[in-house]
């Protein structure tokens, strides 16, 4: 019985984006961002198994851009996938591989300083057992710690920021405030900011002392769940087995979901080559990979996210010779992340869609409900979602 795993590699977008004007970073529209082929031009960039697969062809398909050193003929089958979703965030671009895509607004906190309303700030503090918040803007999460911690660890008050994207982000330190005192905090006003349609609250442990914080492997996202059945739900449904590698289960609210690994990038890539060997007959893994995001394209860090990509591109070529013949893999990615782009939020851009188990074939401009809908096929359980299938 043939399985199927689904890789996203967060934010490692390919430009072309029809609507890209209508989102910005900062007073910059995201027209014309495209983080893998930016990346190639800047630093270079060395993917022979992500070229193979698609990527450099991909590129170009998506946004007329020839990427620099991607210049493979695909022996994998390859499209550029288009998202429908109002956002660029990661619980738009996930539920909407997953088959669902987001039908609201989701609700963005103003760039003003404060950020948030009072009585939600009086919430938090009442939540916290604290008579403040510090932050309170909209920052970068490694930033606002560095900015933020001595006064923290002063007064004992959460730093809490934002972003262009439907999150409220809270940031503590995991001995002087508490691991679980912050899990708790974030669980407890995760119902609040869902009813107003904040896509999720995330609790940002950090560690260390005044010049020296670094946040840890401890992140939870606390995040609204889908509105209608993800490809998740059809599969554990059919009786068949669906596991979750990294933030799925958080993305996903654990629904649908019977087996979950956890742990920073290359942790994760252990699990998924695990997975390979272990995962039963018929089933489906679904694994997040998010430092590209986190690490390198909110900092903006070409350098950095080129390595990374490279570094994902060897453990890749390492597990492909692992799969069955009648499995199916598929990289694709859940929105963009310039990191040679203004401001530090995600950019709205076309992802590739890169397949192992087809064949080399073109499979051009593809909806991202598309991939949930091939998962279903190839794993044969009934399906009443969105999307086409590209079998």
């Amino acid at each position: 019985m043939p399985r199927a795993f689904l890789i996203v590699i967060d934010s490692v977008g390919i430009g072309g984006a029809p609507d890209a004007d209508q989102f910005f970073n900062g007073n910059l529209p995201d027209t014309g961002a495209n983080t893998v082929a930016h990346i190639a031009r800047d630093v270079g960039l060395k993917v022979p198994t992500l070229d193979a697969l698609g990527l450099g062809a991909a590129v170009k398909l998506a946004s007329g851009e020839a990427p620099s050193g991607l210049e493979a003929d695909p022996t994998g089958a390859w499209g550029a996938a288009t998202e429908m979703s109002r956002g660029k965030d990661t619980p738009s671009g996930h539920w909407e591989l997953a088959g669902v895509p987001v039908p609201w607004e989701w609700h963005v906190f103003p760039d003003t300083d404060p950020a948030f309303p009072a009585d939600l700030t009086a919430l938090i503090c009442k939540l916290a057992g604290t008579d403040g918040i510090l932050g309170n803007r909209h920052a970068s999460g490694t930033v606002v710690i560095q900015q933020e911690g001595e006064a923290h660890l002063k007064t004992g008050w959460p730093i809490c920021y934002t972003s262009a994207d439907s999150v409220l982000q809270i940031a503590a330190h995991e001995e002087a405030f508490g691991l679980e005192r912050l899990l708790t905090l974030c669980r407890d006003l995760a119902p609040t900011l869902h009813e107003m349609r904040v896509g999720r609250v995330i609790a940002r442990p950090f560690v260390g002392d005044v010049g020296r914080f670094s946040r840890t492997a401890n992140r939870k996202d606390f995040a609204i769940a889908p509105p209608s059945p993800t490809i998740c739900d059809y599969v554990h449904d059919a009786g068949r087995t669906v596991h979750a590698v990294g933030k799925i289960g958080d993305i996903f609210s654990m629904r649908g979901i019977d087996d979950l690994r956890k742990g920073r990038d290359t942790v994760l890539m252990k699990h998924i080559s695990d997975l390979v060997d272990e995962a039963e007959d018929g089933s489906f893994v679904f694994a997040n990979l998010v430092e590209f995001d986190s690490e390198y394209g909110h900092r903006r860090d070409p350098g950095g996210y080129g390595r990374h990509l490279e570094w994902f591109d060897a453990a890749l070529g390492g597990l492909l010779p692992g799969l069955r013949s009648d499995d199916l893999l598929i990289v694709t990615a859940d929105h963009g992340n310039d990191p040679t782009w203004a401001g530090t939020d995600h950019t709205r851009e076309r992802v590739p869609v890169l397949v192992h188990g087809l064949g080399a074939r073109a499979l051009g401009q593809l909806a991202f409900i598309d991939v949930a809908a091939t998962v279903a096929a190839h794993l044969n359980v009934p399906y009443a979602g969105q999307g086409k299938s590209f079998l």
